[in-house]
């Protein structure tokens, strides 16, 4: 089906937010850490509040660290609204996903996407969305793997390389991710265990997965030199605009 621009009803975008980010080894959960004199919170925010094309945008957090995000997020509202996640992230989609129902119950599009991918262009939430609204139950954004992968396995301590892993069929899969209500809510519905990410569970369910082209800056940042290069991005390409 050829894509016609946007989803027949509300698009809604849940932001997650809910984890601790401990590799990161800051004091603080990572999306309340700061990339310049905003948290990463507030940057995905920001660039994700502004897309003409969504409509709400319910930002996950941790219970006890909602009404802060509430306050931190003001500039935003009223199109974001915060709620508590849960112990895993499955937990803290399924109750933005709930959130979002709430809010908009018409909606006939979610784009999930992690807060600690706060650099993403819109572009790529402009892919995603058109995507969906051709047709797509399941879409997800990807770059090509550049680095040689190999499969190994460890013996007494000892690690060795099994095999050499061909690259050319593999992609790394980037957020946000994009879904028709009917299929996302299916995959929650039947989720039986955790996942690494949402299209995981969407393939568990037999629905097909898109892949369109994702961005570099869509990174997730993870490690103290992620944070690193976050840093050295904003500060090079100054301040996103509030909206």
């Amino acid at each position: 089906m050829k894509p016609t621009g946007r989803p027949s009803g509300p698009t809604a975008v849940i932001v997650v937010a809910a984890g601790s980010g401990q590799r990161l080894g800051e004091s603080v959960p990572k999306a309340f850490v700061k990339l310049d004199d905003r948290t990463i919170l507030q940057h995905a925010v920001a660039r994700t509040a502004k897309l003409p094309a969504v409509d709400v945008v319910v930002v996950v957090v941790p219970a006890d660290l909602v009404a802060r995000a509430r306050l931190d997020l003001m500039f935003a509202r009223p199109r974001v609204s915060v709620t508590a996640g849960g112990a895993e992230r499955t937990d803290s989609v399924r109750a933005g996903i709930d959130h979002v129902l709430a809010l908009a119950p018409d909606a006939k599009a979610i784009l999930v996407h992690d807060a600690a991918r706060p650099l993403t262009p819109a572009s790529v939430f402009d892919r995603i969305i058109v995507a969906v609204s051709g047709g797509c139950d399941a879409v997800v954004p990807a770059l090509p793997v550049v680095d040689t992968l190999k499969r190994v396995a460890t013996d007494a301590g000892q690690t060795t390389v099994e095999a050499t892993v061909d690259r050319e069929t593999l992609r790394a899969i980037q957020t946000p991710q994009g879904f028709s209500v009917d299929a996302l809510t299916r995959a929650y519905h039947a989720a039986s265990g955790l996942a690494t990410d949402d299209a995981g569970l969407v393939e568990r369910c037999g629905i097909p997965v898109h892949v369109v082209d994702g961005d570099a800056l869509a990174f997730k940042i993870t490690t103290p030199w992620d944070l690193r290069i976050a840093r050295g991005v904003v500060a090079e390409s100054g301040p996103e605009e509030l909206p």
